[in-house]
């Protein structure tokens, strides 16, 4: 079938005059999941994960991924003749390299400039010219073939209230201006999801996991323009309630469709956009008049930042969030081997338990309950019909979260489920050490993310050891998972933007993990919230709070590789879930909780 659909490709790229064609895995947004229409790499290559891009040649076709999913790409490829080319592994080059290579002297290379970013289209362009082609931006080729696309749809929109954002949506506009302002813009363009959700305190259900708006959104200093009405089939969400709130905090909408037929009129404006997250299509329409001031959108890093409203919030929706885990927890220990169980169906009671608080809203992504093997698929994905059989014995590795109204959770623990190998439990020690220690950081003001991140790293890489993903991500406020511009990571990415310094109020992921091909996986995850400590003549010290709260299976751990540090820290982390969690269980429960935060020594 994917053979099949390529050659129709191919033959639609011979018709255009298109020797190479580029498909990426995003929307109209630089959105990291997207709705089911803009899924057209899936479509083509068969390889479902949330990241890659597709080369399509009319002799070869390559399909570039990161580590996260090089075992799931090798799998789901299989058959397609497309090539897997592994990023960042040796001898592999990067997608521009491959491109220079491969394109020939007068060859021409195509994309939708609505879903590349401006800045890696500006990359492709410049090998394009050197071999005297031409770069067809203007057409989505891939999408005249698809056939049977689903339609682009507008779901309901909801004001998230005062109550849970901690500011309102004028204030921050008024933020935004004073950022332009500084920087000597008259206009500011923003086309992040995200962002604009965060600015206008504006919730939806338009991207799967995310809530956010398929919208545009345009703020000059005397208004603000939201091009977000459908007007290409689906619901109608803006309702009066929402269009009457838009008015009260003066937004004007208009239809998404409008935008780009918009942004030909700009003329000789100061426009703040961030070149990293606009499209080509949006770069090149601009009026030749339009100075372009490019900078990080002003918004990236204050959404990262929560406020005290929302700081408290999270507290609250990590204690929903950790009772339905704990429960998930004693109900797995409790009924492995006993009942029929697979990967999908314990997911999906993990969701029930968690559907079961008044203010969860929907699975923050889809949950990785990844049995055995499959642990050692990063982003792994379950499958009805072809998903694993849950048994009593080795490893249980669920990676999940939920979006309430309180906040956006994301936490991963691996389970014990019956007899495991010395190296299993060797590992899951090793991986429980990492987190330790990072979350037990104390540092200066001025750290980033790449600073710190040899605090979990250290104790593998002194095995010679390492796992191919960040150690941990932003997560927003009922928004993306994904969130920047903080994050962990051991070196810096070319491009990348995910390297801010920490600040009081930033959330970001604590998860190392171990990946053992055809054997078994472990990663340990909690959620930190970035704190003020004491603050002397040698600066400002910051700290992690834990907002996380479940246990860690104790059954994995072998106490004999802990040192007397861990211990301590482990222990003092299981006094304090057991204080919050204890309330909320009784009989049977409480007795099995009791056990489950029992001291190590």
């Amino acid at each position: 079938m994917i053979q099949e659909r390529l050659n129709r490709l191919r033959k639609k790229m011979r018709e255009a005059g298109i020797d190479w064609y580029l498909v990426p895995t995003s929307d109209y947004h630089d959105s990291e999941y997207v709705s089911e229409f803009f899924m057209v790499r899936k479509y083509f290559s068969g390889f479902t994960g949330s990241a890659g891009t597709l080369v399509v040649g009319q002799e070869e076709a390559v399909l570039f991924t990161d580590g996260r999913y090089f075992i799931q790409a090798e799998k789901e490829l299989a058959g397609s003749g497309i090539r897997l080319m592994k990023t960042g592994e040796k001898d592999v080059p990067t997608l521009k390299e491959y491109l220079d290579f491969s394109l020939k002297e007068g060859q021409n290379l195509g994309f939708d400039g609505r879903v590349v970013k401006a800045d890696d289209a500006k990359s492709y362009v410049e090998i394009v010219n050197k071999k005297k082609g031409e770069t067809i931006w203007n057409r989505d080729i891939a999408g005249e073939v698809w056939e049977g696309r689903p339609s682009l749809v507008h779901h309901p929109v909801f004001v998230l209230e005062d109550a849970y954002s901690g500011e309102d949506a004028l204030t921050k506009i008024a933020r935004v201006r004073e950022k332009m302002k500084k920087e000597g813009a008259d206009m500011h363009i923003l086309t992040a999801l995200d962002d604009i959700a965060w600015l206008l305190n504006l919730r939806g259900a338009d991207v799967a996991c995310c809530p956010v708006v398929l919208a545009y959104a345009v703020i000059t200093m005397e208004k603000t323009l939201l091009f977000g009405e459908g007007n290409t089939g689906g619901a109608e969400g803006w309702t009066a309630k929402v269009r009457q709130y838009l008015r009260e905090n003066k937004v004007t909408l208009l239809p998404y469709d409008d935008f780009y037929r918009f942004v030909p009129r700009i003329q000789e404006k100061k426009v703040l956009l961030c070149g990293g997250r606009i499209s080509y299509r949006l770069l090149k329409e601009l009026p030749s008049g339009v100075t372009l001031i490019d900078r990080p959108n002003p918004t990236a890093l204050m959404k990262a930042v929560k406020n005290p409203t929302e700081m408290e919030n999270l507290r609250k929706a990590h204690l929903m969030d950790g009772i339905a885990v704990t429960r998930f927890m004693y109900w797995l220990k409790k009924n492995v081997g006993k009942i029929p169980m697979t990967e999908l169906s314990a997911a999906n009671y993990l969701e029930s338990l968690r559907r079961q608080e008044e203010h969860f809203i929907e699975p923050s992504f889809e949950t990785i309950c990844a049995y055995g093997a499959n642990g050692a698929i990063v982003h792994y994905s379950a499958a009805a019909g072809s998903c694993a059989q849950i048994r009593p014995e080795g490893l249980l590795m669920v990676d999940s979260g939920g979006h309430y109204l309180e906040g956006t959770t994301d936490i991963t623990r691996t389970f014990v489920l019956g007899a495991v190998t010395r190296e299993m439990k060797e590992h899951f020690t090793l991986v429980l050490r990492a987190m330790l220690n990072l979350k037990s950081t104390r540092f200066l003001h001025g750290c980033r993310g790449v600073n710190l991140d040899i605090r979990a790293r250290e104790v593998f890489w002194e095995r010679g050891l390492d796992y191919k993903h960040g150690t941990g991500h932003g997560v927003g406020y009922l928004l993306n998972v994904h969130e920047g511009p903080n994050s962990f990571r051991w070196r810096l990415m070319p491009d990348y933007q995910d390297n801010a310094v920490l600040e009081e109020g930033m959330v970001t992921t604590d998860e190392p993990g171990i990946y053992i091909e055809g054997s078994h996986g472990v990663r340990i995850e909690n959620e930190l919230l970035c704190r003020k400590g004491e603050s002397n003549e040698n600066g400002q010290f910051m700290y992690f709070e834990d907002l996380t709260c479940v246990p860690i299976d104790l059954e994995g751990v072998e106490v004999s590789l802990l040192e007397e540090k861990d211990k301590e820290r482990l222990n003092a982390y299981h006094r304090e879930v057991y204080e919050k969690l204890s309330p909320y269980f009784e009989g049977e429960e409480l007795d099995w909780l009791k056990k489950a935060v029992r001291e190590v020594g």
